[in-house]
């Protein structure tokens, strides 16, 4: 066993017992250590083109007769070799609520997506992430169903509170109670329950418990993950009298994940997805080299809706100006939406509380809803925007016309796309949905507003209909995605320069020094047209070359002139 290993057992568990459990997780490495060929070549994240991700359910895109991650993989193959370089798919596993995200089995895929075979032929076309939900599970899972028996394989899994200790220091991400009472032959436990009653979180305090998910872990790379997006990471380790938040043991526990798979699959990416302030956030790259390689950037998605809002690009650039990585190793997992809402907890500190109030109306008024957080003083807060980010952006119950909807919408993503480290587009953007509010109130979940379920034919009617929003959207968002997979300078670790041109604007230069490769990308954030200069990194004549529009640029006194129409991209880079 690596000393790494072993360093970090110590200090979680104590010498004595990192012994004990040092001699189970070297079978488990010795075991993947020698695995089969994966199907698609690998690579890390400083090797290779730019990657773009797709966030899809397995049962995104349907089909009679079919298992559904028969027909996402048809569906992909068809629509989206070009576009998308992996897919993300969101809890596959057997489940019992949470749409996937309360987990009965880490190891089996659920018989109504289908099977392992499935998901390795969509392997063979797309790298593939899967989601590490370690910090809970079902209550109707085996281990806790065990648990509750008094199964002696499953004692002290699951987190157990006795008597009436102080709770008000920790951190609610949700407005439910924190302990849910079971029965069974262990008598009545309170259990530890951060997100639902049906989301039991275990007890890594317990050793066992930490074999076991980093089982989990290494079996998600025998079948194939290129990225594992640990979910709900933050809250992973618990102790009484303290936030149960971004613990230092919770760091440890990553870090002795990312030791192994370093160990036997280097390859392989973590992704930290942590719904928090920034600096917390990005806390979970650790030191550059012993943590996650991805994290999720949780503050974009709110600060672009600000900026697209407002017509001001003023916060966001501000923002963006004060990043720093770590390390040269080490990149933003982007996105701006997903199957969750556009968390508002990111943006606090960047944005006053009257522009997170604006927000929040907004989401109101464009047929959203709201969650909200339990705060330490018994208030509570909002949490979370649950909206489809078209309707975010573009009120469905307005009457602006659909291409400056589209307009609006695609430079939004523009932006997500210029910036540094790896994109990735949730399905219903990416094929122009608008929200599901009806599916929302059905189900009493404001979450599924944004996860409807699609029929793969009546999908692909609307997108061979040139004038629908599904087919304009695609048809513009693809040509982008195409275009962005092309640029080297959006390689994840090209570095990262922003411009502040005009508070309607949002300007940045990506280059990646060793090739020489640069570009520049400039996105009018406002709905009125505008001017600007832009200094020449070096003096370059006429050879600027719009690569979005397709056109020559106009450079002289060593400035590069825009004149750039409402909601106008502009990527300038060599003509190619």
């Amino acid at each position: 066993m690596s000393p790494r290993i072993l360093n970090h057992l110590e200090v979680l568990y104590g010498p004595a017992r990192a012994q004990a459990v040092a001699e189970p997780i070297e079978a488990l490495l010795a075991r993947h250590r020698h695995g089969g060929k994966p199907a698609r070549p690998r690579r890390a994240l400083a090797a290779g083109p730019p990657d773009v991700l797709l966030i899809a359910y397995a049962d995104q895109v349907q089909a009679a007769g079919e298992a559904p991650l028969h027909t996402l993989a048809g569906f992909a193959a068809r629509h989206l070799r070009e576009t998308v370089s992996g897919i993300h798919l969101l809890p596959f596993y057997p489940w019992s609520s949470d749409d996937g995200f309360s987990v009965k089995d880490y190891f089996a895929v659920d018989p109504a997506y289908g099977s392992w075979a499935d998901v390795a032929h969509l392997g063979r076309s797309f790298d593939l992430m899967f989601d590490g939900v370690f910090n809970h599970l079902s209550a109707q899972s085996e281990w806790f169903q065990g648990f509750l028996a008094g199964d002696p394989a499953y004692r002290e899994f699951f987190v157990t509170v006795e008597g009436e200790p102080d709770l008000s220091q920790v951190v609610r991400p949700r407005a439910l109670p924190l302990l849910t009472e079971f029965s069974g032959a262990v008598g009545r436990p309170r259990v530890w329950t951060t997100f639902s009653a049906d989301q039991v979180d275990l007890e890594f305090r317990n050793p066992a418990v930490l074999v076991r998910v980093l089982e989990a872990l290494l079996w998600y790379v025998a079948q194939g993950a290129r990225f594992i997006r640990l979910d709900a990471i933050a809250y992973l380790w618990k102790e009484l009298g303290t936030p149960c938040i971004h613990l230092p043991q919770t760091h440890r526990v990553i870090q002795l994940l990312r030791a192994a798979l370093d160990e036997v699959a280097p390859h392989v990416l973590l992704i930290t997805e942590t719904n928090v302030p920034h600096a917390d956030n990005v806390s979970y790259f650790g030191d550059g080299t012993n943590e996650a390689q991805l994290v999720y950037n949780f503050a974009l998605p709110p600060l672009v809706l600000h900026s697209m809002a407002t017509g001001k690009a003023t916060a966001l650039s501000q923002w963006a100006k004060s990043l720093a990585l770590p390390s040269q190793g080490v990149s933003f997992f982007n996105f701006l939406a997903s199957h969750d809402g556009i968390g508002l907890n990111p943006a606090r500190g960047m944005l006053s509380a009257a522009e997170i109030d604006a927000l929040v109306h907004r989401t109101l008024e464009h047929g959203g809803f709201i969650s909200y957080k339990h705060n330490p003083d018994g208030s509570r807060s909002p949490y979370e925007m649950n909206i489809n980010y078209f309707d975010a952006l573009s009120n469905p119950s307005g009457d602006e016309p659909v291409e400056t909807q589209v307009d609006r919408f695609l430079v939004a993503h523009a932006i997500m796309l210029a910036f540094q480290g790896v994109p990735a587009l949730y399905f219903h953007s990416l094929f122009g949905s608008r929200g599901d509010r009806a599916g929302a109130e059905a189900s009493g979940m404001p979450r599924r507003i944004n996860r409807q379920k699609l029929e793969r034919a009546r999908l692909e009617e609307e997108l061979a209909d040139a004038q629908s929003l599904r087919a304009r959207v695609f048809r513009r968002l693809g040509s982008l995605l195409r275009l962005r997979r092309r640029q080297t300078p959006f390689h994840p670790l090209a570095t990262q320069e922003v411009f502040e041109l005009d508070p309607r604007v949002f300007a940045l230069r990506r280059t990646l020094a060793d090739v020489g490769a640069s570009l520049l990308a400039v996105h009018n954030v406002s709905g009125e047209s505008l001017a600007v200069a832009v200094p020449q990194p070096a003096p370059r004549k006429s050879n600027w070359y719009d690569l979005v529009g397709r056109q020559p640029l106009r450079a002289a006194g060593g400035q590069l002139e825009l004149d750039l129409a409402p909601y106008q991209v502009v990527w300038a880079g060599r003509r190619p």
